[in-house]
């Protein structure tokens, strides 16, 4: 395939990386063996060096695509052949997001949790009425695969009614110690490097644009994250996270803008858009897909 792919295998294998990074999907699609880069920002280890596989759940993006279920068209120089949709099982474009920019337009789809957005698949199914109260019941919100907290629901639900609107994203921290204390960071928003985090902290505390800190760590290790922030003797815990979260990415801003192709076309859709047009991608690829068994079972027969 790479040697297929008219940008180099360069691009092929970021995106491979990008894949089998679980601080990056949300549900990965490729499940590697060696350095896959990490949330420091570190690079993934030469191609000579990892392995690769399919996951279960990239494996039903695939499913029935060798029963002629999805069109098939030229790929960019005519000499193969692709298809143009995969006939996925899994609603992947809300499960894992997707982000990108082209001429004029431009994409930011945040990760959901899988279970929820197939709940709210069979909700819509069930019921051809139900309400965007109804869906937030069932999808309260994005679900990062860093975890974090999103602070206000005003930005969720505005985005899911018109496709675009603005959420809040906060590490998450909890406070040890009595006299001298330390705030403990354990979650960080989607997309943000904790070694240049670390590294903007120090910078503030170097120019005395942050006042109170007396130690810097990280000692995040197998078991999950964790990055230390020694306080001064008196210092507020909570005046402190409030500077932080202003002058770090420590509060990010995340804009979704929910710009999908739909039959052919680029469109801004809702989240009911979205499902609907995962499941009337469903009907149209089991509908084939009986179609065609029943012709196999007739020639069969016939035989």
């Amino acid at each position: 395939m790479i040697g297929k792919y008219p940008h180099g295998d360069t691009a092929v294998y970021d995106t491979i990386v990008r894949m089998a990074q679980p601080f990056s999907m949300r549900s990965i699609l490729i499940d590697g063996q060696g350095n896959f880069g990490s949330v420091d920002g570190d690079r993934a280890a030469a191609m000579r060096y990892t392995e690769i596989r399919m996951t279960k759940l990239s494996h039903e993006l695939l499913r029935d695509l060798d029963k002629q279920t999805v069109d098939f068209i030229d790929n960019y120089d005519g000499s193969e052949s692709e298809p143009s949709v995969l006939p996925t099982r899994v609603p992947n474009l809300l499960v894992n997001g997707s982000s990108g920019i082209a001429v004029g337009m431009a994409t930011n789809i945040p990760p959901h949790n899988l279970g929820e957005v197939v709940d709210a698949c069979l909700a819509v199914i069930d019921k051809d009425t139900i309400t965007l109260d109804d869906l937030l019941a069932l999808i309260p919100g994005p679900d990062f695969p860093t975890e974090g907290i999103i602070n206000g629901a005003s930005g969720i639900r505005q985005a899911y009614e018109t496709g675009k609107g603005k959420i809040y994203l906060r590490s998450v921290s909890h406070v040890e110690g009595e006299d001298k204390q330390s705030i403990v960071v354990t979650e960080l928003p989607y997309q943000v490097n904790k070694a240049k985090l670390i590294t903007k902290i120090a910078e503030l505390v170097k120019d005395k644009k942050v006042d109170g800190i007396t130690g810097l760590r990280d000692e995040s290790d197998k078991d999950g994250m964790r990055m230390v922030i020694e306080l001064r003797r008196g210092e507020v815990p909570e005046v402190m996270l409030n500077n932080l979260y202003k002058l770090t990415e420590m509060q990010t801003v995340f804009g979704i803008n929910m710009v999908a192709i739909d039959k052919g076309m680029p469109k801004l859709m809702t989240l009911r858009g979205i499902l609907d047009a995962f499941i009337a991608h469903r009907r149209d690829v089991v509908t084939v897909a009986l179609f065609l068994s029943s012709i196999r079972q007739e020639t069969v027969h016939i035989s």
